[in-house]
């Protein structure tokens, strides 16, 4: 079994649990009564984290091989989704077991790039190649969740992402050899553990606007998670998670052919045609919704492969390509705590504040309603555009 089939396999479970009931927990917890409550369930993975690049600088940077706190990350966070669907009828308790979770299981997505980016030469070819595999895990999850069971707004979902965790905790056990990088007796700052160290060493005013071009995109991005399948489902298209996964399958081919985009368009237009597909995305969605022209609904599914590659994946390989080995681990952790922490978090909460705001009483939005959700979203990340397409002027290449 070659190194790359055992990276490939690992993504592929990786993203099979997330996506086994990361798309459907808004429709499940509308099914069981939690309508109001579905963006705390997309504020928990944000939290999360927040608080993963504490626990890796702190710990999994110095005392452990990152393979084996990958295993036992994994055996926990399955434990504690399998447990998830018994508080249906509490649904403080319900969030509160997806925290333990996802507290769990976000340090593992760091973890499993680390893994991968120590045991492979020339990141920039080979990685693209291995992450796809975690693509087609995420795919493969909704087509038997949903597509297959149509277990939408079934604990089915829970179980079966819940197991598979199981099973990846103990296959992680075998991953490549990972030590730490740092001595056990290295002492470490909360700016080392934060990232700020390491954004004062890269001295890169591109890199600066790169950052909070990141987190500003999160926040309307959050409002894609946590509200387009129930939008979706509310557009009357059956089985939404398995529809949702057209994304991720457009998501393949921009993955597979991101090293020729790096090499014909350079960071700089590959990050902005991620951001423009975001803005289209939600406009897509914004005519469709008055009009239930569900083709643009499936427009602008499709259109997340540009949205995610283009920006996240892309984003991963820029930070890896910008910084030193001494400062790698650091800012790929800072790009983790402003992206799918602090964004996610912010935009979490600003989706469903305006959700209920627009909600006004209803059980559901009016089309009307939903036209104006993404609207608000659109002019966003409209404004994102325009501050990182002003500001970054990085060729990758150079250091400035």
């Amino acid at each position: 079994m070659t190194t790359n089939f055992r990276l490939g396999t690992m993504m592929f479970l990786q993203f099979f649990v997330w996506g086994g009931w990361y798309v459907t927990v808004g429709n499940f917890m509308v099914a069981e009564g939690m309508g109001t409550i579905t963006h705390w369930a997309y504020s928990v993975s944000p939290l999360a984290a927040i608080i993963s690049p504490f626990f890796l600088g702190f710990v999994a940077d110095r005392y452990f091989n990152a393979e084996k706190v990958l295993g036992i990350l994994h055996i926990l966070s399955g434990c504690f989704l399998l447990l998830t669907p018994f508080f249906t009828s509490k649904p403080m308790i319900f969030i509160l077991m997806l925290a333990m979770h996802m507290i769990c299981y976000m340090p593992t997505l760091g973890l499993a790039n680390s893994v991968a980016f120590r045991n492979i030469d020339d990141p920039e070819k080979k990685f693209p190649l291995i992450r796809v595999f975690g693509t087609l895990g995420w795919i493969a999850a909704n087509i038997l969740v949903s597509g297959i069971l149509h277990a939408d707004t079934s604990a089915t979902q829970f179980y079966i992402a819940g197991a598979v965790g199981i099973f990846l905790g103990f296959y992680s056990f075998i991953l490549p050899k990972t030590p730490p990088l740092l001595s056990k007796d290295t002492l470490i700052s909360f700016r080392d553990i934060i990232g700020l160290n390491a954004l004062n060493k890269l001295k890169s005013k591109s890199f600066f606007v790169f950052a909070v071009s990141s987190f500003l995109i999160c926040i309307p991005l959050a409002a894609y998670y946590n509200f387009a399948p129930i939008f979706v489902s509310g557009m009357g298209i059956a089985s939404p998670a398995f529809k949702m996964s057209f994304g991720q399958m457009s998501e393949v081919i921009f993955m597979l052919i991101l090293p020729l985009l790096f090499a014909r368009y350079g960071v700089k237009y590959i990050l902005l045609g991620g951001m423009l597909a975001w803005a289209v995305r939600y406009v897509l969605f914004a005519l469709s919704a008055p009009t239930g022209i569900t083709s643009l609904v499936f427009l602008g599914i499709i259109l997340h492969g540009i949205c995610y590659d283009l920006f996240f994946v892309a984003g991963q390989i820029y930070v890896d390509k910008k910084s030193t080995a001494d400062i790698r681990s650091q800012a790929q952790g800072l790009f983790v705590l402003i992206t799918y922490g602090l964004g996610m978090f912010i935009g979490a909460q600003v989706a469903g504040y305006i959700y209920n705001l627009l909600l006004k009483g209803q059980t559901a939005l009016s089309v009307q309603s939903w036209q104006q959700f993404w609207l608000v979203f659109a002019v966003m990340t409209t404004v994102v555009i325009v501050y990182f397409f002003i500001g970054f002027k990085d060729k990758l290449n150079s250091k400035e």
